[in-house]
This record gives structure tokens, sequence and C-alpha cells, in this order.
């Protein structure tokens, strides 16, 4: 019977983020329109779009059009695992099929996929924007994989439950690391989704969605849900690590205060991306990297109690 439990939440947190990450999109779009004086689209405007690339014919252009198909499938299957592990409103659903390490891998899986389909395309775009998001993932992974080690480091264990419950301040003196890694992973957010001004492997204005410059119809729109449903996912991934308070109240109110919660990361995210210029690879990667060191300092302070 639990299991069955176990399968109908993980179900749940899957159809959540598949309904709720297109509003969430649509909140981004218009507050950023309203931030720079215009009326921008209506909140719905990303199920349309979703709707209308499904919609659309299925045309293989790239130099290898099942490693596209594969691609496409993995990189919204990844997301979506994640949010099987992930507790939102009740505790992670599937946590006795996986611990930390998995979800590390998965969260990296999500962007392999991205690799994946700009290898596929063959374009020359398609390949600049590959080597940007390659290096991206060199530097950011590790943040979000010490920030889960760390809380593993400070419960004593790789549990889900354990680690996905505010054990970045589980420690037994002062939080100091957990602190740090609030901070790094507050200003790496843009930076995890791919917001401006972090969105430089695709950088429409200079290489052409860059990735996924060969892609349209159905494979697009995958690439897009997957993208929107980072946005629920990440941060009911980072509210369980930092801000897990209400999380033990019961299933539709404890489901109501994550939205809320994850709905003011969205705003955050919206107002950054509003008022900031896309930054050039090098500025990016020193960024990257000067976050890096500091949740590696962070890793240092939790293996001595703090």
């Amino acid at each position: 019977m639990q299991t069955i439990q176990h399968i109908l939440y993980g179900a749940a947190n899957v159809i959540v983020v598949l309904l709720v990450a297109p509003f969430f999109e649509g909140v981004l779009r218009k507050v950023t329109a309203r931030i720079q004086s215009r009326k921008g689209p209506p909140l719905w405007q990303p199920y349309y779009d979703l709707l209308k690339l499904l919609g659309k014919e299925d045309i293989e252009s790239g130099s290898s059009p099942a490693m596209q198909r594969f691609a496409a499938y993995l990189s919204l299957a990844a997301v979506l695992t994640v949010a099987t592990l992930v507790p939102m409103g009740a505790p992670a659903p599937m946590g006795a099929g996986g611990d930390a390490v998995l979800l590390i891998y998965l969260l990296t899986l999500c962007g392999v996929s991205t690799l994946l389909a700009a290898l596929a395309a063959g374009s020359v775009y398609s390949v600049v924007g590959m080597s940007r998001e390659m290096m991206a993932m060199l530097s950011l992974e590790p943040i979000l994989a010490i920030a889960i080690v760390v809380g593993a480091m400070h419960t004593g264990s790789l549990r889900l439950d354990a680690v996905l419950s505010g054990s970045a301040y589980a420690g037994g003196t002062f939080p100091l690391a957990g602190l740090m890694l609030l901070g790094v992973t507050l200003l790496a957010l843009q930076a995890f989704i791919g917001r401006v001004p972090f969105d430089i492997s695709e950088a429409e204005t200079e290489i052409m969605e860059g990735p996924l410059v060969e892609y349209s119809g159905p494979k697009l729109a995958l690439f897009k849900y997957s993208q929107m449903a980072k946005l629920v996912v990440y941060g009911a991934l980072l509210t369980g690590i930092f801000f897990p308070w209400g999380n033990g109240l019961p299933y539709p109110l404890g489901l109501a205060i994550l939205l809320v919660k994850v709905f003011i990361l969205v705003l955050l995210v919206t107002v950054v991306a509003a008022t900031h210029a896309r930054y050039r690879i090098d500025q990016a990667l020193r960024y990257y990297v000067s976050l890096l060191g500091a949740s590696g300092a962070a890793l240092v302070l939790a293996a001595f109690g703090y």
C-alpha cells in the first residue's frame, strides 16, 4: 500500500510540473514586459506555443535524426524524473528508489541531453552552443552537487528525505557552510536554468538558439517544455535544501506553500533577467569560477562541522 502511495505522489509531482511550468514561464514573460514598459503576451501564451509546436510537422534536418529524437525525449524525461525525487508538498515520493548520488547524476543528465542535441544537429551554430553549454556545465554542475553533498554530510545520510529537508542548516554548530551555499546557489540560479544574463549557449541574437538551432515542431516543443519545467523542479530542489519550512504540512497545503516559494524564486529570476544584459562567455566563466570557489570553501567548512 505504501509503495502505491509513493507512485501516486510521484505521478502527482510530474503532473504538477507539466501543468504549472508553462504558467510560471508566462509569469516570467509578463513581468519582464511590465518592467520594460511593455504590455507583454498573455499568461497562457506558453501553453499556446507548446500546442502549436506539437501540432507542426516533425522535420528531420540534422545529421543524426535518431539521436535528435532521443535527445529531445531524454531532455524532458530527465527533468520529470528529478521531479519524482524532489519533495513537493510531501516527502520525496520515489526517495526509496534513489539517493543523493542518483539525484546528482540526473541533474547532470539534464545538461547532457542538450549536448547530445547540439552534436546530433551538426550545425556550426549548434556546435558553438554546445561548447558554451559544456563549459557552463563543468563550472555550474559541481556547485549544485556540492550543495547536495554538504547536506548529506550534515545529516550523515544520502537519503533524499534527509538531504532535501533543510539539510544545509543541519550541522551541529552555526550553519556557516549552509549560509554560504545559500548565497552561492541564489547567485547561480539564473545560470542553472539558462536565463538572461546567462543564456549564453543559445544567445538568439548571436548564434540563433545555439544547440537548438536545427530543431522545430514536436522536438523543439519537448526542449522548450524541459526548460520551463526546470523553473519548477530546480525551484523545488532549492527550497527543499534551503527553505524547507512548511514541508511537513498536509499534502494540498504543503504543495500550495511550495508553489508560493517557487513563485517567489521565479519573480527573482524575472527581475534579474529583465534588468541585465547578456554576459559574454568569458565574463560568465569568471563568474562561475568565483561561485565554484566559494562553494568549495563551504564544502571545506562543512567537513569541519560548520
